[in-house]
């Protein structure tokens, strides 16, 4: 579970102005953190297909949100795909 207060530092890292909260580059970052978490404890409890199946569901929604990025901004999609090869 992704606290408010990462939650909030992961928006402040990313976002392009003060109030922006919901462009792409941020939601992809709020969705690698969470992902992150989510591979962490899958790690632990190999048995939870149901929590699988959400984190299939978010590498789905990312990759969405990264192929268009690709399309509008490829400077800030070059950004993301170093970020989330870092994690």
């Amino acid at each position: 579970m992704l606290t408010t207060k990462k939650k909030q530092t992961v928006i402040k890292k990313n976002q392009k102005h003060e109030k922006d909260t919901g462009s792409s580059g941020v939601q992809v970052a709020i969705l690698s953190t969470r992902i992150d978490e989510l591979a962490k404890h899958l790690k632990k409890h190999a048995k939870d297909v149901h929590s699988r199946r959400g984190l299939i569901k978010m590498v789905s929604e990312r990759r969405s949100h990264l192929k268009y990025l690709e399309r509008t901004d490829k400077t800030l999609f070059n950004k993301m795909q170093k970020e989330i090869k870092g994690n």
